[in-house]
């Protein structure tokens, strides 16, 4: 039995090494895509919501991939791109009277 679990455990283990690879791997053509200050604020929006850094990173491998990158993304570039997916209208407030 504690074969059985000393076995999952290397299983476990090398799952995550491979993910950390996989993510330093795409982080290193993000930032051969970026600007040095566009790349620092992505790290930003890595720390403070993974999620929508995850959607930029694929976004940004996608766009690599199919060959589409002219030239380096900037942080003026990063910040249009961040506000159109995080866009969300604001909310019309309206009071009735009677």
């Amino acid at each position: 039995m504690p074969e059985n679990d000393d076995n999952a455990a290397k299983k476990e283990m090398a799952k995550r090494l491979q993910k950390i690879q996989l993510e330093q791997q795409k982080r290193m053509l993000a930032k051969r895509y970026m600007t040095e200050g566009a790349y620092e604020r992505f790290m930003n929006v890595r720390v403070s919501n993974y999620d929508l850094y995850m959607n930029i990173l694929n976004m940004i491998i996608s766009t690599a991939q199919s060959g589409r990158f002219s030239e380096k993304i900037t942080e003026k570039q990063l910040v249009e791109i961040l506000s159109r997916l995080t866009y969300r209208p604001e909310p019309k407030i309206e009071f009735k009277r009677k």
